[in-house]
């Protein structure tokens, strides 16, 4: 009888964007968990939800192949590998199917060279991706930070694992569970396996003692997910919380048990979990097997939810100790030494060394089970530094020269022989900080020693020594100038390393400045481009993501552009389509789509993809791993740039749309108000006019007569502001820029002012009668028009108004003053505001909209002129804008 237990995850359903995973757990093959995902199918297809089989492995078990009747099933892919047809998970016919939900057996299968990913559970990830739910199955020795625990008990390698991350997202897990005595009756009856394979397992792996052990770990693991979730729902703090654990990389082979164990501690106290790397002189020389593995050990950790850090230094336990303390770190994990040391020398070992330089941080060291191997020792290292030039051997004899001379010179005057001695170990740390490598500085210690005794020492002219003391001192001196040389190359080299360090830092704050200072999106991720390709020494390309999807690659720099646009084929764009869509990165050097020449990454946003870059793989060494932090940092910081100019894009469109809203919303609630009042005045003195005609006084027909004639010219002006608002909002107003006589144009505004100006007394003042000014003329009327009927209607009858004009430097400054009763200071700051009306003057019958000042301002800035209001001494107010002069040169003859 399969017993299952049914372990939720937090949130409901309609709060995702995307498909759910639910994972149907066991302890080993035959516990039941394809049957129980298929009878789960079935309940699901029987409350009406689409439910797809896209893969099921077949293992002839009858009961199981018998619930796939009544459901619908996906062809398998068809991939030829070595000649040889396999079977694989059709991922495109399942995106293009879409049902509700997708089975898929196996999530930790390794798919056939020619699939789009790797591996299996990144096909299911794209599924999710899509919005498509998820059934699937998996064992526990299939999680990555379980297989060594797992092999050691069972002694079987597991090769096809998947990230503890996979597991830990899944919506829910349902452990799948029988009795150990229950499967291996159902492997004796040939239900799981064949008779043979059955006898085979039962030997093996299938142990009563293994199964009983696979059993409490996947008991415990399931336990351990429903603690954590328990706690993530209900916020409560971590039962560790501060801890923070580093492990340590390297190349060794036992490396990935210690990551695995160190990932294993950092769930288990719910701490963070850093990886650290030391990057060494001896690392650098990493080739062949040994780079692989550090490389797979580093996307080890990485995949266990690592945080990978890389720092520089010759002494690993002196670098790993200063960076745990300035880092917060509680408790380190390293492995043990495993190599054979020197005959009767017992070598300090790592774990040793960081005890005395790390005395507060706890220390776990993990035993390493592989066998012991010989570590290669070298006295000169093969890497670029250590290689023979001829240039430095001649600097070093130059030297040793110099040095030799000096010692005649000091031997002459009767100094004492540790003077010279003291020459020689000077020339000797010249030697090593003026060539490459040690070769030189030992080559210096030896010669020095050499002409010491020849040149110095009786007898001299001589290699023999004839004071027992002057062996002891030649050995003393050969193993200072050793030291001394030692000392020199390790300051150059951290000297080096250093001005790499600060080269990348600054890189990276400059790259920040630089993107902060981009015109636009173009122009910001192509300052991006750029910096990525001075940091890996490569050219880039790189394409923003616009809203239809389209990807438009450029390169840089601009003269590799055309050799890398032309090795983008339909091929590569597909893969960078794909990392634009699903945010991840894919191509050469990862698990999806690593066919592909260059390695795409996506340039992420908070909230979408921004854009991608590419990054050439072919022809170019791997990118290291500090490196690689160094450009996603780039990346990031370009991502939400760019992610900051477009939202601020968008907030301008929208605050410039809610503007507009506003403004039709003003315009009409006050058009239905004011407009009400001039023509029920209108339609009610038509009436009268035309009932009561021949009763009324001609006095009284004359009133009506102008009173309907001033409130149709009221709204003959309203309506030419509406419209000159309109063509200005929308930005369709186009100005024909002339020069123009100022006093024609004073004329002709005075002889469309408001019929009231009869009333007032108005001039026009002129300081030469020639003044021109650039200006579209219909526009500019319209403002002195505005200015003008506005003094005629808040000056007392008698008032004066004066329209002057004068040069000021290149530009005209036109005035209209009266002697009202002023304006306040408060409405001085709003009186340009669109729809503010100050409320002061004459009482009338006609309320202003507060239009006229308001469409002033915007065809006095469009002319590129200002516009203001002061007060008039002694009283009244003046209103001021200018205009562009335009010279006038009068020839005479």
């Amino acid at each position: 009888m399969i017993v299952a237990l049914d372990f939720k995850n937090q949130g409901p359903a309609d709060e995702r964007k995307q498909g759910t995973l639910k994972i149907f757990f066991g302890y080993a093959a035959g516990v039941g968990k394809t049957y129980a995902m298929l009878k789960a199918a079935h309940r699901a297809s029987e409350q009406g939800q689409d439910v797809v089989v896209g893969y099921i492995e077949r293992h002839t078990r009858p009961d199981t192949l018998a619930l796939l009747d009544g459901l619908e099933q996906l062809p398998n892919k068809t991939v030829n590998y070595k000649g040889i047809q396999l079977k694989e998970f059709d991922l495109d016919a399942a995106l293009k199917r879409h049902p509700q939900i997708m089975l898929v057996d196996e999530l930790a299968h390794s798919n056939a060279a020619g699939c789009r990913h790797t591996k299996r559970y990144q096909d299911v990830e794209e599924l999710l991706r899509a919005g498509i739910n998820v059934y699937t199955t998996i064992n526990v020795q299939h999680l990555e930070s379980l297989n060594d625990l797992v092999a050691s008990i069972t002694q079987v390698a597991v090769s096809e694992r998947i990230p503890d991350s996979v597991f830990d997202s899944a919506d829910q897990v349902e452990l799948v569970d029988i009795e150990p005595d229950d499967l291996i009756i159902r492997l004796q009856s040939g239900k799981v396996y064949r008779k043979d394979q059955a006898n085979r397992a039962l030997d093996h792996f299938f142990s009563k003692e293994n199964l009983a052990a696979l059993r409490e770990i996947a008991l415990r693991r399931t336990a351990d997910r429903l603690s954590r979730n328990a706690q993530k729902e209900g916020n409560e703090r971590a039962a560790k919380a501060g801890e923070h654990i580093l492990v340590c990389l390297s190349a060794s082979p036992s490396n990935a048990k210690v990551v695995r164990t160190a990932a294993r501690m950092a769930e288990a106290f719910h701490s963070g979990f850093t990886a650290l790397f030391v990057e060494t002189s001896e690392t650098k020389e990493l080739k062949g097997e040994s780079l692989k593995r550090l490389r797979d050990n580093m996307r080890l950790a990485e995949q266990l939810g690592a945080q990978i850090t890389t720092v520089y230094g010759d002494e690993p336990a002196v670098q790993i100790a200063e960076y745990a303390r300035v880092s917060g770190i509680t408790k380190i994990v390293v492995g043990r030494t495993n190599h054979n040391t020197v005959a009767g020398v017992r070598d300090r070992t790592l774990s040793d060394k960081l005890a005395n330089l790390a005395n507060d941080i706890d220390i776990y060291i993990i035993p390493d089970s592989q066998p012991l191997y010989k570590k290669k020792f070298s006295l000169f290292r093969k890497d670029e530094e250590e290689k023979f030039r001829w240039v430095d051997l001649l600097k070093t004899l130059l030297i040793i020269s110099g040095a030799t001379l000096i010692g005649f010179g000091f031997y002459s005057l009767g100094l004492r022989e540790a003077n010279i001695i003291t020459v020689y170990i000077l020339g000797v740390l010249l030697t090593a900080v003026c060539t490459h490598g040690h070769l030189c500085g030992v080559i210096a210690s030896l010669c020095s020693v050499v002409l010491f005794n020849y040149f110095f020492t009786v007898p001299r002219f001589s290699l023999v020594a004839a004071d027992p003391d002057y062996p002891v001192t030649f050995f003393i001196m050969l193993i200072a100038s050793i030291m001394s040389c030692t000392l020199a190359s390790r300051v150059r080299k951290q000297a080096r390393q250093s001005s790499q360090r600060a080269y990348y830092m600054e890189l990276l704050m400059n790259s920040s400045q630089k993107m902060q200072q981009g015109r636009d999106e173009q122009e910001t991720i192509e300052l991006a481009a750029e910096q990525v390709s001075k940091l890996l020494n490569r050219p880039i390309l790189y394409a923003l993501a616009g809203k239809g999807g389209d990807l438009s690659f450029q390169a840089t720099p601009k003269t590799k552009a055309g050799e890398l646009l032309g090795s983008m084929t339909a091929e590569e764009q597909g893969v960078a389509d794909w990392v634009a869509k699903n945010n991840k990165h894919a191509g050469a050097g990862t698990n999806t789509l690593s066919h592909a020449q260059n390695l795409y990454l996506a340039i992420r946003g908070s909230q979408e993809v921004m854009g991608v870059i590419g990054i050439p793989a072919r022809f170019y060494p791997p990118l290291e791993a500090f490196e690689k932090n160094v450009m996603v940092s780039l990346l990031n910081e370009c991502g939400m740039t760019l992610e900051r100019r477009r939202l601020r894009a968008e907030k301008q469109a929208v605050e410039m749309e809610t503007q507009r809203e506003r403004l039709r919303s003003n315009l009409l609630r006050a058009i239905s108000h004011d407009l009400r009042t001039p023509l029920t005045s209108i339609s009610g003195n038509a009436t009268i006019l035309m009932e009561k005609s021949i009763s009324l006084k001609e006095e009284e027909r004359q009133e009506m007569y102008n009173a309907i004639y001033d409130d149709s010219m009221w709204l003959v002006n309203l309506t030419e502001n509406l419209l000159s608002i309109t063509r200005i909002e929308n930005g369709t107003m186009q100005l024909q820029i002339e020069a123009e006589l100022l006093d024609e144009v004073f004329q002709e505004a005075l002889a469309h002012v408001d019929r009231q100006s009869k009333q007032h007394d108005i001039s026009v003042n002129l300081s030469d009668d020639l003044l021109m000014a650039k200006m579209d003329v219909r526009l500019i009327v319209q403002v002195i028009i505005n200015i003008v009927n506005n003094a005629i209607k808040y000056t007392p009858v008698g008032s004066h108004i004066r329209l002057s004009a004068e040069k000021q430097d290149d530009m005209v400054r036109i005035s209209i003053s009266d002697d009202g009763q002023g304006i306040s200071g408060e409405a001085k700051k709003h009186l340009f505001d669109m729809f503010y009306t100050a409320g002061i003057g004459k009482p009338d019958n006609r309320r202003g909209l507060g239009l006229g000042l308001g469409l002033c301002k915007s065809i006095i800035d469009a002319h590129g002129g200002t516009i203001g209001v002061e007060d008039n001494i002694p009283q009244g107010s003046v209103f001021y804008f200018t205009l562009p002069l335009e010279e006038v040169s009068l020839q005479y003859e």
